[in-house]
């Protein structure tokens, strides 16, 4: 009986531990080290509570996840990925993907709102962590009923209500929302509504929550972890520290009771640096070695070794997985959340947290929604989940403006305005323009989207596209002048694409076009000279796959292209002959022809410093010959590698069936900044050669081959690259180019693409 009593009386009289995290943005992950230590040593963890980035690493304590655990997540690729906001490569969805353009930036406003409320309130996307903060918290949550007493650990986390200005602890309700309140910092993540308030980032007016330990737990010893501090004194040259002083309260880092430690482990880092979690988890777990002398003279209970794992894996035995047997929308209209519902749950029928994850992950990529929230309701009758989405409709007009300006006379400007409309359907009506000497050009497209388990749209489009090589051909150094040469495209299309896995789609369209072309044949003309002019109208059908990946849509350095394209023609020629023509004879021809084009552009990361990328374009086409050499090699297919190409004719880099690659090397020796090294062969099958008549013929096949390269610096601007480069063109008569520029030489689609 009395060893008994001794045995009952230590239980009863053994410390109480409490460990208190504060917020600091990518510093908080110190905390995870923290934890890993103490339970290394046996120290016990009886209650937790945090701040923000505190929040999060007590909160996954305290839902069950070992230190390890923990550990392995935050230094994960797919961690640092969702604290930028981007979603894994694997989720995005290229299907929703509009064809790239000029454009530097775009700007979204309605016609009910100022300018002031079009504004974006959060600088990442918060999809990502919004929706693996419920992956991360609702088992646990669920076990626990709610209750955050009855987690694995005792938790509370605080979060700041900015409109009565006080603290708002979370004791109750759903984890995940709890957690991500706690860790919305202001202008970085998108605010959480929570019971009628909105909701920052804890840290606010309480950075630092010893007093709720004390209050809610009264624990017999706290050991604090702090990576932060209260905000120098403000002054007149300095914006940000006006306003975190504005924003935040001051902070008092000491454990409100008579008996605790404070650690203070380095955390030297920017506020957004997660990418130096294992830096920071390690300074974390020295700063408890260092101060263990003295924690375990002051903490006399100790946890057996087998213990804390005995009791992590006895809570973890009662998750069950996650599994969706129905959803509700709120904050659209019964239409759109029609066409949401559609989106994730197509035949209603139940959907494991993986599969929701890609229907989820689509949806949040489609351009009319702004944004969605997802929130997990355990239904204990069934076993099951209802997914409840908070969704808010994208503003319907988006103004996009861009363009290039270079050295040489191809510099443009660029606009694009688009409509959405958000329905059982969503409808998208678009229109650009360029302006330039090299190219003019007007673009109209009307799409619309139908959603289900394999969604599709149908699309319209028209183009309109001036390209005038003669204007453009006064450089600043006197190279690469071609002979007069003005080409007209129009076309109009309807197509309907579907996707093709997430990273894909297919599509397929008919059309009606014609490529139109003035020219000289000859560099000798004058002014009263006329020009030949050749006009092709052919109707169209094509179909295409194509996948994209890339980093970026110029001067990619990441990713995946492939495009397959088949296209039938079938038009008539008509041409009419200038005065420094042979022929003299107005003319039409028919021509029909299959053309088959593919390509691939591909980089491999070798390293953080260099990476290499392998292109490789081919070209099969029954094409014949058009009533002279230059509507012939107008009318063949070109390969343009490199930005400048692009906006040259290059009659030596066209064919009708060729076979083209290269190799890139690019080194990026510092942040967004691309040292770029490419080299190109271009091999015809057969060359177009001018005879005596400026008529076309063929070479013998493999007769010629010529190569093209380029070397650039390119520094990547939030808005647009800043180019410099050396440019070769094997053949010419001035091989060598130097270009400069700012933008992007991207175009609108053309007749014969």
């Amino acid at each position: 009986m009395l060893i008994a009593l001794l045995l009952f009386s230590g239980e009863l009289f053994s410390q109480k531990i409490g460990v208190v995290l504060s917020g600091g943005g990518a510093g908080g992950l110190a905390h995870v080290g923290v934890l890993k230590a103490l339970e290394e040593n046996n120290i016990p963890i009886d209650y937790i509570t945090g701040t923000s980035v505190g929040a999060l690493v007590g909160g996954l304590y305290a839902a069950g996840y070992s230190p390890a655990e923990i550990e392995k997540l935050v230094t994960s690729q797919k961690f640092i990925n969702f604290t930028k906001g981007n979603l894994e490569e694997k989720y995005k969805y290229h299907f929703k993907k509009s064809a790239d353009n000029a454009s530097w930036f775009s700007y979204r406003f309605g016609f009910d709102s100022v300018f002031v409320t079009n504004i974006p309130t959060n600088l990442i996307n918060s999809v990502p962590i919004d929706f693996y903060m419920m992956e991360l918290f609702t088992p646990s949550c669920t076990v626990a009923k709610s209750n955050f007493d009855s987690l694995f650990v005792p938790f509370r986390c605080v979060a700041s209500d900015i409109e009565d200005k006080k603290s708002v602890i979370f004791r109750t309700g759903d984890l995940a929302i709890a957690i991500r309140s706690s860790m919305t910092y202001p202008f970085y993540l998108r605010p959480l509504t929570v019971d009628g308030k909105l909701l920052f980032d804890g840290g606010l007016y309480n950075n630092f929550p010893s007093n709720i330990m004390s209050e809610d737990f009264n624990p017999d010893f706290i050991i604090g972890s702090v990576v932060t501090g209260n905000s120098p004194n403000p002054n007149d040259d300095n914006l940000y520290l006006q306003l975190r002083n504005m924003l935040m309260t001051k902070t008092d880092y000491n454990p409100s009771c008579e008996n605790g430690v404070v650690l203070y482990p380095w955390s030297n880092v920017g506020i957004f640096s997660f990418d130096q979690a294992q830096r920071l988890i390690d300074s974390g777990y020295v700063s408890v070695l260092h101060n263990l002398p003295a924690i375990k003279e002051r903490i006399t209970s100790r946890n057996a070794e087998t213990s804390i794992a005995v009791k992590r894996n006895d809570f973890r035995k009662a998750i069950t997985p996650i599994v969706f047997d129905d959803v509700v929308i709120k904050g659209v209209n019964r239409k759109q959340a029609d066409y949401i519902r559609k989106s994730l749950f197509a035949k209603n029928k139940s959907l494991t947290i993986e599969q929701l994850k890609k229907r989820y992950f689509r949806l949040s990529e489609d351009d009319k929604i702004k944004s969605i929230f997802p929130l997990a309701i355990y239904d204990s009758i069934t076993g099951k989940y209802l997914l409840e989405v908070r969704a808010k409709k994208e503003k319907v007009m988006v103004l996009e403006l861009g363009g290039n300006f270079s050295n040489r006379p191809i510099s443009d400007a660029f606009i694009g305005l688009q409509y959405n409309y958000l329905g059982k359907k969503a409808l998208t009506i678009y229109s650009n323009a360029y302006f330039g000497k090299l190219n003019t050009s007007v673009l109209g497209r009307t799409r619309l989207d139908f959603p289900g388990k394999t969604p599709f749209y149908i699309e319209a489009i028209g183009v309109y596209s001036k390209w005038d090589y003669f204007k453009s051909s006064t450089l600043f150094y006197n190279i690469l002048k071609p002979a007069f040469l003005i080409q007209e495209d129009g076309l109009g299309e309807a197509c309907i694409g579907l996707p093709f896995g997430n990273r894909a789609k297919i599509a397929a369209g008919v059309g009606l076009a014609n490529m139109g072309s003035v020219y000289y044949q000859t560099d000798n003309f004058s002014d009263i000279d006329t020009a030949d002019r050749t006009d092709f109208q052919f109707a169209y059908g094509r179909a295409e796959y194509e996948l994209n990946t890339l980093n970026r849509k110029l001067y990619a350095s990441e990713g995946l292209y492939i495009n397959i394209r088949g296209k039938y023609y079938n038009g008539y020629e008509f041409y009419q002959p200038g005065t420094t023509s042979n022929d003299s004879i107005i003319s039409d021809i028919g021509h029909q022809w299959f053309q088959l084009n593919g390509k691939i552009d591909y980089y491999l990361k070798t390293s953080k410093l260099i990476k290499i990328g392998f292109l490789g374009e081919g070209v099969i086409s029954s094409q014949d010959f058009f009533k002279n050499y230059t509507s012939s090699i107008l009318s063949a297919p070109a390969f343009m590698p490199t930005p400048e190409s692009r906006t040259l004719f290059l009659e030596k880099f066209r064919a009708q069936k060729y076979l083209a690659g290269g190799v890139k090397l690019i080194i990026n020796p510092i942040r967004n900044l691309d040292i770029r090294f490419e080299g190109y062969v271009f091999q015809p099958v057969q060359s177009i050669l001018k005879d005596k008549f400026n008529n076309a013929e063929y070479s013998a096949e493999f007769l010629y081959r010529y190569f093209s390269g380029m070397a650039a610096i390119v520094y990547h601007t939030p808005i647009g690259p800043i180019s410099t480069s050396i440019n070769y063109y094997h053949g010419e008569k001035q091989p060598y180019s130097f270009l400069f520029h700012f933008g992007y030489t991207i175009f609108n689609k053309r007749a014969s693409d």
